[in-house]
């Protein structure tokens, strides 16, 4: 049995997964698939190495969010890196594992996930301290990012001062507090400011000049964004355009927290050590690459199709088996 078995093993069922589940698929002993997720060890750089040739590693989106797999009948006490996370989803602290992925959008529009940690309490290091060392690894092995994407929590001033530094343009959400300033020595919340459709030109407080934009949802809810460009009279010219395909690229992190927790087994797991939790979830992310990869080239219709396409061909087995017969 290899990694890779069990990556298509993961790909393609529609219930939930187990070591028993695996074993009974992949015809070998509960005990071969436990060691298998036991005894392997995989990185991120095992992660980026697959996909390295399939992406133009200049120039594209370098985006950086989290999620929580949710575990809410898993024993805390028995099962490594389960803890309590803040939930977008649920908007309350949750019981799960706390994932962080880097994904790259290149300038052809293929977007994969390439870089990732889970966070471990243990480590004593925040989500910032964790983008910062995947966002210096993925410039080691080659990536050359046109921009980064991130949301609020990602958009502290140690994170764009390093950005800046690297002269690498981002695209950042702002909490409604930050402080900008329009006018010298005068300061407002960015919730106060008066923003145009094509954004704000401003100082933001301890940074540098940036363009602010302001979006609204259905609900009446306003959203601040801060872009930030090298030189600034590239920022100054920013427009409502390019925040609105920047903001669209950022987009693609979510897609693929939906992906893998809908299509890849990303939460229906049942081991415990931080061993097989990290070769589970390294598989999880693979078997999306994977899936992205058969849905460019056109092997499949599009990264959800994979079980519905193998169940249909299994139904058309059995009816062509037993459609003839009748029962009295």
């Amino acid at each position: 049995m290899s990694i890779e078995q069990y990556i298509a093993y993961l790909m393609s069922e529609p219930g939930s997964s187990s070591c028993v589940k695996a074993s009974e698929v992949l015809e070998v002993s509960h005990d071969k698939v436990n060691r298998l997720l036991n005894q392997e060890h995989y990185s991120s750089y095992d992660l980026f190495q697959r996909v390295k040739n399939e992406l133009v590693l200049s120039g594209g989106t370098l985006t950086v969010d989290d999620t929580v797999l949710d575990k809410p009948y898993t024993d805390h006490n028995k099962s490594e890196l389960v803890g309590y996370y803040w939930s977008g989803k649920h908007h309350k602290a949750v019981k799960g594992i706390n994932l962080i992925a880097l994904v790259y959008t290149d300038i052809k529009g293929l977007s994969l996930p390439v870089n990732y940690r889970l966070y471990t309490p243990e480590e004593q290091k925040g989500k910032n301290d964790y983008f910062e060392e995947m966002f210096y690894e993925v410039l080691s092995w080659g990536l050359h990012p046109g921009r980064v994407s991130a949301d609020s929590w990602y958009s502290s001033l140690k994170n764009l001062k390093f950005l800046k530094k690297e002269e690498i343009p981002f695209l950042v959400g702002l909490k409604s507090n930050r402080v900008i300033s329009s006018k010298p020595h005068v300061y407002q919340h960015v919730k106060d400011a008066d923003i145009p459709e094509d954004g704000l030109h401003t100082h933001l407080k301890g940074f540098d000049f940036i363009k602010v934009f302001r979006t609204v949802d259905q609900n009446d809810n306003a959203r601040y964004y801060a872009m930030w460009e090298p030189d600034n009279s590239d920022t100054l010219a920013l427009q409502r355009e390019q925040f609105k395909s920047a903001k669209a690229e950022h987009w693609n992190v979510e897609k693929l927290f939906r992906l893998i927790k809908q299509t890849c087994q990303a939460e229906r797991f049942w081991v415990r050590t931080k061993t097989a939790i990290n070769t589970h979830l390294f598989s999880v992310l693979r078997a999306a690459q994977r899936l992205l990869l058969m849905a460019k080239h056109q092997i499949i219709n599009s990264a959800y199709a994979i079980q519905r396409t193998l169940f249909i061909q299994a139904q058309k087995d059995f009816i062509a088996k037993h459609g003839h017969l009748t029962f009295r």
